[in-house]
């Protein structure tokens, strides 16, 4: 059975091989699930690995242990979480593997509980014992079982992410600049599994980016859980401003991504220094929710409909060509017809480029699980449906009238199934939840390499994805 990352293109696995390694401890493999803030920490979790001299392998029965780390999120996660872990198992108890290690936020959720239902598990890392995972695949190479899980409390200051072995392409790579988050989003579990919000010092984050600019990273992407809040819990005030400045002077690094924006502490300072930047992309992720007001109260979110308007008209305004992403979410409890209508409005307004719909999904010890008013399944459902439609002739229209353009495309990997067109990206493209773009044409005596940053002209656009050709 061949194991790729989950979420991840299996070209992105790590470069290492099967095979026999007689000074290797042992051979692991890695499913990652969740998002690309849980991906630093399987990185982390690998490079400590790798460090002490355990192999990754790309086949679950050449392994000697499968590391799972979890997603704890919302009802899909914890089921492909739960469907990851039992496959595992299965070839456990088959004899292909000898030992499956749960990590991450599920296991951070449910802890004993996991444990109970699935007593085949071996051992259960929280996310914050990640750094005892060299500890934890010797007690299970040796067969010591005192000690099954790890589970520590949030430390004082972020974890550093300096030590990792990579599962995306080379030539991208998150970084997270702070963990936790202290919105109390009535719907939102995230603080009960990554505590409260604690940023990187500005001059660990700036290390770590030069250290992936020097490893040949062109592309970085931002991540925390609230990008905005950077550094208030550091310096008494968000500080994302004077992180970015940093940061766009780092000159191995040709592209920064911002993704995890919260409509808060976005000030003149932060919208000049986005707009004035060299590296920064005009790419904004800031997921909004919602729009009508009583959902957004209900919601705990701290905004209204209007605050979201002037945040998202002033950020358009001054950063030239902005491609905004965002989130919401339908069927949270109480959401009437009127309240729909209202965010169908706001999002055929606001045309954002690219938008993703959740249904509501009820989080055990939540706020928003003890409020009345459930919405059934079938109307949230249809309502995502519906919102879908808003957003899909949208972000249609807009790759239609791009094309004849041209633009920077980063190419990430060739198209297999058609031979001489590459996939690629441009700076609107976030990696894995926009769309691509597909490049052929190329000159056979200039072959692209994975990594390159390639002017193109976009000469067709196939809904959500666009078709170009190297600029001539």
């Amino acid at each position: 059975m061949q194991l790729p990352v989950v979420n991840q293109p299996e070209t992105t696995l790590a470069p290492a091989a099967d095979g026999d390694d007689s000074n290797a401890r042992g051979s692991y493999a890695v499913v990652s699930l969740g998002c690309p803030k849980n991906l630093v920490d399987t990185e982390q979790m690998l490079g400590r690995l790798d460090q002490d001299g355990y192999r990754m392998v790309r086949s679950v029965e050449s392994a000697d242990f499968v590391v799972v780390n979890t997603c704890g999120f919302i009802d899909s996660a914890r089921e492909e979480s739960l469907g990851a872990i039992d496959e595992m198992l299965a070839l456990k108890r088959q004899g292909k593997i000898r030992g499956v290690v749960v990590t991450g936020c599920l296991a951070e959720r449910q802890q004993g509980k996991l444990l109970e239902a699935r007593p085949d598990i071996d051992a259960m890392v929280g996310v914050f014992g990640r750094n005892d995972i060299v500890d934890v695949a010797a007690r299970l190479r040796s067969g010591v079982q005192e000690q099954q899980q790890v589970f520590r409390p949030a430390p004082i200051r972020p974890l550093s992410d300096g030590i990792r072995t990579a599962v995306t392409p080379r030539h991208f790579a998150y970084l997270k600049i702070s963990e936790g988050c202290d919105r109390l989003c009535t719907f939102c579990a995230i603080p009960k599994m990554r505590g409260k919000h604690y940023s990187k010092p500005i001059e660990q984050v700036v290390e770590e980016a030069k250290r992936l600019g020097d490893s040949g990273v062109r592309e970085v992407v931002i991540v925390a859980q609230d990008t905005t809040y950077y550094g208030k819990d550091l310096y008494g005030q968000p500080r994302l401003t004077e992180l970015l400045t940093e940061l766009d002077k780092i000159e191995s690094i040709d592209w920064i991504r911002l993704m995890y924006f919260y409509p808060m502490y976005i000030d003149d300072r932060l919208v000049d220094t986005l707009a004035g930047a060299q590296r920064i992309l005009p790419y904004i992720d800031m997921p909004l929710q919602h729009a009508s007001d009583a959902m957004l109260k209900r919601m705990s979110r701290k905004t209204t409909r209007s605050l979201q308007e002037d945040i998202v008209g002033r950020l358009r305004e001054r950063i030239e060509s902005l491609v905004m992403r965002t989130t919401m979410i339908t069927g949270f409890p109480g959401e009437t017809d009127d309240d729909f209508e209202q965010l169908v409005d706001f999002v055929a307004e606001q045309h954002f480029e690219h938008l993703g719909v959740f249904t509501y999904s009820v989080e055990e010890d939540t706020p928003a699980a003890r409020l009345p008013n459930r919405v059934p399944e079938k109307i949230a459902q249809r309502r995502m449906g519906e919102l879908m439609a808003v957003q899909q002739q949208i972000a249609f229209q807009w790759n239609q009238s791009r094309v004849g353009t041209s633009e920077p495309v980063i190419i990430d990997s060739v198209f297999d199934e058609q031979p001489g067109v590459w996939i690629g990206r441009t700076q609107s493209q976030a990696p894995e939840i926009d769309g691509v773009v597909y490049v052929s044409g190329v000159d056979e005596d200039a072959p692209l390499t994975v990594g390159d940053i390639v002017d193109c002209e976009i000469v067709a656009s196939k809904g959500y994805d666009l078709v170009a050709a190297p600029s001539a």
